[in-house]
């Protein structure tokens, strides 16, 4: 008996970017990009990807913020701004923007870390600092920050 498809993104791969920026992105994440791939800019300098159906919900909720609050003015802005709707080659590459790119500081050698509903493209370096800096607060997630899940 095989394992059902997962409906989320998971894990973390170390795929490269082609000479033409576009990213190998990881077979396990490919059955559920079939209506392709939206990218735009993440927090903390990555690239998030998302599914266009859970992009649209996402972004939903985010246009129901105030347009008179500068803050969500501005998040919407960067949301939409560096955002790009691509579909997958046959080899399941995807194009990354030179804006995109620029954005994450990607080079090369690049993270994918899957994180539920959407995935982060990181730049290597960038995300194993990332990693080292928050492995310590993430061991002492408490009651406080995720009530009831531990």
């Amino acid at each position: 008996m095989t394992a059902p498809a997962s409906t989320h993104f998971f894990g973390t791969f170390t795929p490269r970017l082609d000479e033409k920026g576009r990213l190998f992105l990881p077979a396990k994440f490919r059955p559920l990009l079939t209506d392709g791939v939206v990218l735009t800019r993440g927090q903390e300098h990555c690239i998030y990807g998302w599914t266009p159906e859970a992009f649209d919900d996402f972004s939903g909720r985010a246009r129901q913020a105030s347009f008179t609050n500068r803050q969500a003015r501005n998040f919407v802005r960067m949301l939409f701004g560096g955002a790009a709707h691509e579909t997958p080659d046959k080899q399941g590459r995807v194009p990354v923007s030179q804006l995109l790119r620029d954005w994450a500081g990607l080079d090369r050698d690049c993270t994918v870390v899957g994180t539920g509903e959407r995935f982060e493209i990181w730049d290597s370096a960038r995300w194993n600092d990332f990693s080292d800096e928050h492995e310590e607060g993430f061991a002492d997630l408490s009651e406080e920050i995720f009530p009831g899940i531990f």
